[in-house]
């Protein structure tokens, strides 16, 4: 405003306030944890069948926020070095020495420790285990074990993205439903063709940093096979809360697997024809499917039993 320039942020320490508060907060990855956020209130509004209370909506998500920021923080220490070497993550704080490592390590424990015990009082002690799991299984199993190893990596490692719909119902309920373990499902296999359209669009930095994702150690024709089966997979996955939910969910569902599909076998049809396969279409369109879905479940859930009636579960 008034002609008044930003501040240019070099590599090297945070030095005013504005920048160290902007620093840390970037450690939590703020846009990723949005998206993990769009699958809690879902599944509580599921849970609840209706809008749970609002305090217990507000809280879960705080705790819930807290706990992938946590994650986050933790994960960018673990991979530090690799993140100063892709030109998609070389801003990030750790790569450009603007947080102590040390500094950044003890706030991603002590963000741990505060997000398990505020959803262990304002939610319940289920909630906030599945919180400690998800913190500790993204950090250890996939951060420092998986993800440097194997190209199944985020197959596996992704399992940490599905467990905010478990602590969602978990808030609820103090245990979990089958229709979380099936939107588990949905989001277990959306996860790698997902993170694979976007590796196949940064596939040398992956390369030069030495992480073996898919698109860096298969032949493109094997990655978009994979893709396409696991697309199928997440589509199946969500067409089975069908039996739980009324034509609104049916209704945006079935189309929208219908979409994403056409989407994943035109990306392999663009790869096998040598044509421009365009990943981040796919990448930038898998957010839009997990948002339709997670929103239609939630309409559904809230509206569905008062008017449509639904069996139990």
């Amino acid at each position: 405003m008034g002609g008044e320039k930003a501040p240019v942020i070099v590599d090297g320490a945070a030095t005013n306030l504005r920048e160290r508060v902007g620093a840390y907060v970037a450690l939590t990855k703020p846009r990723i944890i949005e998206l993990l956020l769009i699958t809690t209130i879902p599944s509580m509004i599921a849970a609840e069948r209706q809008v749970p209370s609002l305090g217990l909506a507000l809280a879960t998500l705080v705790g819930g926020t807290l706990a992938a920021g946590s994650a986050n923080a933790l994960n960018m220490v673990v991979d530090a070095d690799i993140d100063a070497k892709m030109r998609r993550t070389r801003t990030r704080p750790l790569a450009r020495h603007m947080v102590p490592t040390r500094n950044a390590l003890i706030f991603g424990i002590v963000l741990g420790i505060f997000a398990s015990a505020f959803l262990w009082v304002t939610a319940n002690l289920f909630a906030a285990v599945l919180a400690v799991v998800a913190i500790l299984f993204y950090v250890f199993v996939y951060s420092m074990w998986l993800k440097r190893r194997t190209s199944q990596n985020i197959v596996w490692g992704g399992l940490a993205g599905c467990m905010p719909v478990l602590i969602g119902w978990s808030a609820i309920t103090g245990s979990i439903g089958w229709p979380a373990w099936v939107f588990f499902g949905v989001i277990f296999f959306w996860t790698p063709p997902h993170t694979w359209a976007l590796a196949m669009r940064y596939k040398d930095d992956y390369a030069a940093a030495g992480v073996p994702m898919l698109p860096v150690v298969a032949p493109q024709t094997e990655v978009v096979r994979q893709i396409v089966l696991y697309s199928w997979g997440m589509v199946a996955c969500s067409l089975l809360l069908l039996p739980a939910s009324s034509w609104i969910y049916a209704a945006v569902a079935v189309p929208a697997g219908v979409w994403f599909l056409a989407l994943a076998h035109r990306l392999h049809s663009r790869v096998l024809t040598g044509a421009d396969a365009k990943p981040m279409t796919l990448f930038h369109m898998s957010n839009v499917y997990l948002m339709l879905v997670s929103i239609a479940w939630a309409v559904d859930a809230a509206i569905g039993l008062q008017v449509f009636g639904w069996p139990q579960w």
